[in-house]
């Protein structure tokens, strides 16, 4: 690993370090020509592989082509050793992570928040980005304005869709804890803008509970839960029913049973705001009521097929169940090749 000291790029020059994981190094920085604050973000192994700096640059590429003002400007990519160095605004931000590990976030908090990372994601979408990798840690708020920023593209795609391949679950792209069923690459179905919803609403799901839908140390049982099973409900003594109800709508393990469009869900949380500012509580309504899918998809679920689906699923029981009497076949009833002649 880079060591965590003084570090001069170019005409730039590190003051301290906000944030470290495995794969990168954030400090906060300046730059020494006129003084302007800078954040910089370094590549965390000494000698990355390909796939690792051409991720770092993607997040670059990406980034400096969109005018989005939820968004985190970049402002140079630089070679810093064997890698890169990404240099971008400094906007006095800190991350969600850290944000709630200092206060607690209230339920209006979490509208507000929740509003302008819908609008942020509009603008995404709209731009034919996804980003395949929201979490509190890639979402920066400012303390005092309370502006929210959605950082790091750097396994975002710029196609309207893709396709997941089958990968083992310590390689798959996104953090395990967030990623959509879909990309988990065991759903034989492609990604597209919906799977940054799912990863949405376990983000909103863990800020208002304090603790994630689907917890384990076992990545392969992490990924079972994201495609098989229901989240825990939100007690009803925390969140209101129709914020709660949102949240599960967006962790839909179907695509089409999510929202279709950021704008769709802004238009919700929007309701829930007004009702909430004005008398503390939010009743019931019926949700997606504005939500117009704005592009032609193709749903990957069998239609006009039921009839047969039920076959298929009544010769697994038998099959899965051995005390279940197994049905004669065709050619015991004596409706083999003679009978198939007679016909």
């Amino acid at each position: 690993m880079i060591e965590t000291k003084t570090i001069k790029v170019d005409n730039y020059q590190t003051l301290e370090l906000i944030h470290k994981s495995e794969r990168t190094l954030v400090y906060r920085g300046i730059n020494l020509e006129n003084g302007q604050s800078v954040v910089v973000k370094l590549m965390g192994n000494e000698y990355p592989s390909f796939n690792e700096l051409v991720q770092f640059r993607n997040q670059y590429a990406i980034a400096k082509n969109l005018n989005i003002k939820g968004i985190v400007k970049p402002y140079s990519f630089l070679r810093y050793n064997n890698g890169y160095a990404l240099i971008m605004e400094d906007i006095g931000a800190i991350s969600l992570v850290e944000y709630q590990r200092q206060l607690s976030i209230s339920v209006e908090q979490l509208i507000e928040i929740a509003l302008q990372l819908a609008e942020i994601l509009h603008h995404l979408h709209q731009n034919q980005i996804i980003h395949k990798d929201i979490k509190p840690a890639n979402i920066l708020i400012h303390p005092e304005t309370q502006e929210v920023k959605l950082i790091d593209f750097s396994i975002s795609s710029l196609l309207p869709k893709e396709t997941q391949s089958l990968q083992t679950p310590n390689v798959l792209e996104g953090t395990l804890a967030y990623i959509s069923p879909e990309q988990t690459g065991r759903m034989n179905r492609g990604i597209d803008y919906r799977s940054d919803f799912y990863s949405l609403g376990v983000t909103f799901y863990e800020l208002l509970t304090g603790k994630r839908p689907f917890e384990s140390e076992d990545p392969l049982e992490l990924v079972h839960a994201h495609i098989a099973k229901t989240p825990p409900t939100i007690p009803k003594t925390q969140v209101p029913t129709p914020l709660a109800n949102i949240v599960m709508k967006l962790m839909a393990k179907n695509a089409e049973q999510r929202y279709q469009s950021a704008l769709g869900l802004k238009y919700d949380l929007e309701k829930c705001r007004v009702e909430y500012e004005e008398t503390g509580k939010i009743e019931p309504f019926a949700l997606g009521e504005r939500d117009l899918c704005d592009r032609f998809l193709l749903p990957e679920k069998l239609y006009g097929r039921e009839k047969e689906v039920q076959t298929l699923l009544n010769a697994f029981e038998r099959i899965a169940s051995p005390k279940l009497p197994i049905p004669p076949t065709p050619f015991e009833k004596g409706e083999g090749e003679k009978g198939e002649e007679q016909k």
